[in-house]
């Protein structure tokens, strides 16, 4: 039947770019904080308390010095006519506000944990989430090392940010109110200005230079994701990398990388000491100009020794934890820096994704129809040209050609890992682009070409198809793929741990098991792609019979190399160059002689070639 369709653009393709590879300007240091208060709301009723616990605390902790110097004076001889006596009443409530300092301080800490920590959880799950969200295409693009790296720094960032806003900044800022407005309220203008006035010096100061060498950390974490991508990707590749004996050389690159880091590390710090020299010589004048004052004060009469105490506690009080807010800032900094490179993955949008309200897809008998679908994966070069083809319900069509013909891309496109950018592809009779995802995958099982297993048990690899499943299930899987007494050979059986992305097994033992995993989530339609390229010929007779049993009474399309797995199907069809040119059964491209017919006298003469060698 002929069917004719307006073309469709498909979503827009978008470029990965690498977070530190992102200019420095962008969301301002304010919008990265509001973005951590959706992962506080739920801790609000905590988050409160703990503020208040803050507030007692630096109320206690002011009422200190006053208490100090009522001490003070009337332990001052000088002003005395009377014998002295033991201000015993002093005493006590001075140890009882030390005291209540540390309960509040420490009451705050319990309570902010949980939201700390909750928040830490919320985001990383956010995070591993949204990944999990974005489109293969990105998947395809991203650096695996340097993410990664971003992204524990990110999560990290939480809590440190968290930290300097609530054990840090805010503390400080408080306590800095409470005794400016006891200097202001008790003495002479004069000693609130100097203090109101170097915290304003200090705060521009260290705004300043921070800003100025922020830089440097900018470029710390770009050299330091790009140095974590090199060394990852030189482990993933280790058999590649002992095959051409290149340690040395991916040595090199890596050192090169941490040598570029050692600079700018170097240009931080020293950029650092310059701050903490400048800010220690504002708090050194203000410090100075304060007790010229009070003890001028002492000297004309107007202020007691005890006063003398109290601006002294007051001045210890107000700088010490203002020197360090200095530092604090400056970790601030790099931990909002940091939060934002993780924030910018959160900003990307999936380049697939589900109408709103989709449907779950009918799968009914599972007809799959590709109508007059065309791709390009980029928009200078066309993979796929005008392709149609139907696969009946239960029927088995398998396609065959050269390598980069297109016929893996069907299978992506069938998964609705990219959208077509013209026609379009029914199940049912129903549009995939019109259906969720998620009902879509769970209507389709998959033998891949290349098998990457999770660094997890055989048992956890064969039942992540359905991990609800029983263990005979999985069981009678693996013997449907003939792997069973393989596995049962292991000394830890099913237990067995097959290594990162299954490097412990061989090829065809990784396809055996990724067909036990298709066996078992048993979904109506059936993808085999290539799914005996890793199997010798003896191997690949054996799981001949498996793949025929697991296809039976299933929609299957099968994507093969080797014209010998699909003699069975249903219909071949032959593509070249993105577009279909033969189809039939075996039998009848045989006959006429044209594409198929070629590559099956070629690999029938291979074939051939290899039988000597593999009877020595």
């Amino acid at each position: 039947m002929d069917r004719c369709f307006a073309n469709q653009a498909s979503a827009p393709m978008r470029t990965y770019i690498h977070p530190t590879d992102m200019p420095e300007s962008g969301p301002s240091d304010l919008g990265t904080l509001r973005a951590l208060l959706p992962f506080l709301w739920d801790y609000r009723g905590r988050v409160i308390l703990a503020l208040a616990a803050l507030v007692l605390s630096k109320v206690a902790n002011v009422g200190v010095p006053l208490v100090l110097k009522d001490i003070v004076d009337s332990l001052d001889i000088s002003s005395q006519d009377v014998a002295l006596v033991l201000p015993l009443g002093l005493l006590l409530a001075y140890g009882a506000l030390r005291m209540t300092s540390s309960l509040f301080n420490e009451l705050r800490d319990a309570l902010f944990a949980r939201v700390r920590h909750g928040a830490m959880r919320k985001v990383s799950l956010r995070v591993l989430e949204h990944l999990h969200r974005l489109s293969l295409r990105f998947h395809l693009e991203r650096k695996t090392g340097g993410i990664s790296r971003d992204l524990e720094r990110g999560t990290r960032s939480v809590s440190s940010i968290l930290n300097y806003m609530v054990f840090s900044i805010l503390p400080t800022l408080v306590e800095v109110t409470l005794i400016a407005a006891i200097l202001l309220g008790r003495y002479s203008a004069w000693f609130a200005a100097i203090a109101f006035g170097s915290v304003v010096v200090y705060i521009l100061f260290t705004f300043y230079i921070t800003e100025w060498r922020m830089h440097y950390r900018v470029t710390m974490n770009r050299l330091d994701s790009d140095a974590n991508t090199r060394a990852i990707d030189s482990l993933i590749n280790y058999e590649t990398v002992k095959y051409f004996g290149n340690e040395p050389h991916e040595l090199r690159r890596y050192d090169q990388n941490l040598t570029d880091w050692e600079d700018a590390a170097v240009k931080s710090q020293t950029s650092l000491s310059a701050l903490n020299f400048g800010q220690a010589g504002i708090i050194a004048i203000a410090v100075t100009l304060m007790m010229i004052l009070a003890a001028q004060g002492v000297v004309d009469g107007q202020l007691s020794i005890g006063d003398l105490v109290l601006i002294n506690a007051f001045l210890l009080q107000l700088f010490i934890p203002l020197n360090f807010l200095g530092v604090v800032y400056s970790q601030l900094k790099h931990a909002l820096t940091d939060m934002r490179l993780m924030l910018d993955v959160l900003e990307q949008q999936p380049e697939i994704q589900d109408r709103k309200d989709a449907p779950a897809l009918v799968v009914g008998r599972g007809e799959v129809v590709f109508d007059q679908v065309g791709f390009a994966y980029d928009p200078e070069r066309p993979i796929l040209h005008g392709v149609s083809f139907t696969i009946p319900a239960g029927r088995k069509v398998a396609v065959v050609g050269p390598s980069g013909s297109g016929k893996s891309t069907l299978a992506r496109l069938l998964f609705r890992f990219y959208d077509v950018n013209q026609g379009r592809i029914l199940i049912n009779n129903q549009d995939i682009r019109e259906v969720s995802q998620e009902s879509l995958r769970a209507a389709i099982g998959i033998v891949p070409q290349d098998t990457v297993l999770f660094n997890e048990s055989i048992y956890y690899n064969i039942a992540y198809a359905r991990p609800d499943a029983e263990r005979a299930e999985v069981i009678a899987a693996a013997r449907a793929a003939n792997i069973h007494d393989f596995i049962d050979s292991l000394p830890n059986g099913y237990d067995s741990v097959v290594g990162e992305r299954g490097l412990k097994l061989s090829g065809g033992e990784k396809q055996r098991i990724a067909i036990a995993r298709a066996t078992l989530k048993n979904p109506r339609i059936l993808v085999f792609d290539e799914a005996t390229s890793s199997l010798d010929s003896h191997s690949e007779q054996v799981i001949l019979e498996s793949l025929r049993q697991a296809a039976a009474h299933h929609t299957t399309l099968v994507i093969a190399h080797r014209l010998s797995t699909v003699v069975d199907a249903d219909q071949i069809l032959v593509m070249e160059n993105g577009r279909i040119v033969e189809q039939g059964s075996h039998l009848q491209l045989l006959e006429r002689q044209g594409a198929y017919a070629r590559l099956w006298t070629l690999q029938q003469e291979e074939s051939a070639s290899e039988l000597p060698e593999t009877t020595l």
